[in-house]
């Protein structure tokens, strides 16, 4: 495999924490001016990756429908949205028994393609399918697109007509680097380190059981953007040792930065590792429900005519009630 020091994820897809904010207000604010402009955002897309923004209204129409015009997502609702879609895609992951590298992937894949778009352009539950269907091409994990919307229920057309936005999007990346390979060998190192008897060789299978659970929650939040995949692996390494208590972990860093002549100082190291504990920390799991009304706002983003059917069912309920009570 292609070394991480050498690679385009390196180059062109670590951020900093300003970066990812002007990016995901940058395209939350392009969806509102299509909102504003031709009342609707949903972007219609072909299988060759061409797409296009809904036809602008006339002025007469815009106008009139100013008042009643659905309101856009703010970048926090937008934020919410997509964490719910990515704890999906370990959940479709889980269901199909895919390895946690094409979890992984997958998972990136989507972080990377809404840097570029607002969820009120391309609804992430799309997007979502066509990234671990990419994600399987790329880890030569083949599942064809009938199987995987067979498997959860949906059109696999839906997944084949965004795979190209989706590449392109990516700008073609396709070889990601996930923190997986580098914690396994974090757990070698530390079996050496600690020159690990027959008890401590069962800890430190546990351990790494835990830290593989760890790393798969720091892959929920920010921190594969911001971050490169060692320091993630170290992330899920710390945490677990946290609750395994089976090393030094403070003496093992400084060993591994004696032996390995990394341009980061300990101190440097340990506060992107505090930084990535922290975001763990503060990542919550958002359900349905959290999400619903979020939904049903991106809903009339999208598509007018839902949010003016909604409005016919309130008037009309609205109606039958005052007859009843009549």
């Amino acid at each position: 495999m292609a070394d991480f020091l050498t690679s385009t994820h390196r180059a062109k897809w670590i951020f900093s924490p300003q970066d990812l904010k002007e990016k995901y207000k940058a395209a939350n604010q392009r969806a509102r001016q299509t909102l504003e402009k031709c009342g609707a955002t949903r972007m219609e897309v072909d299988v060759d990756g061409s797409w296009s923004y809904p036809e602008p209204q006339a002025d007469g129409k815009e106008n009139a429908d100013k008042h009643s015009r659905p309101k856009p997502l703010k970048t926090e609702e937008e934020g919410l949205l997509r964490a719910f879609y990515e704890f999906k895609i370990q959940d479709v992951c889980d269901a199909f028994k895919f390895p946690r590298k094409i979890q992984a992937t997958a998972i990136i894949y989507f972080k990377r393609f809404y840097l570029q778009w607002s969820v009120m352009e391309h609804h992430p539950k799309d997007i979502m399918l066509t990234c671990i269907y990419a994600a399987c091409k790329a880890e030569e994990n083949h599942v064809s697109a009938e199987e995987l919307g067979k498997g959860i229920e949906q059109d696999h057309q839906v997944i084949l007509n965004n795979e190209m936005i989706v590449l392109q999007s990516i700008g073609f990346d396709l070889i990601v680097y996930a923190p997986y390979r580098a914690l396994d060998g974090f757990i070698n190192d530390v079996e050496e380190f600690i020159q690990a008897n027959d008890e401590q060789l069962q800890m430190l299978k546990d351990m790494h059981e835990t830290a593989k659970a760890g790393a798969d929650k720091i892959m929920l939040t920010d921190a594969p953007l911001l971050f490169p995949p060692g320091q993630l692996a170290l992330a899920a390494l710390y945490r677990s040792n946290k609750l395994h208590r089976l090393l030094d972990f403070e003496r093992y860093l400084r060993s591994l930065l004696e032996r390995q002549h990394p341009a980061h100082s300990i101190s440097e190291l340990t506060v992107a590792l505090n930084a990535i504990d922290s975001m763990v920390n503060k990542q919550e799991t958002p359900t349905a429900t959290d999400v619903k009304h979020i939904d049903r706002k991106l809903r009339s983003c999208r598509d007018p005519s839902s949010h003016d059917k909604s409005k016919k069912r309130k008037h009309r309920s609205k109606d039958s009630t005052n007859e009843l009570n009549a």
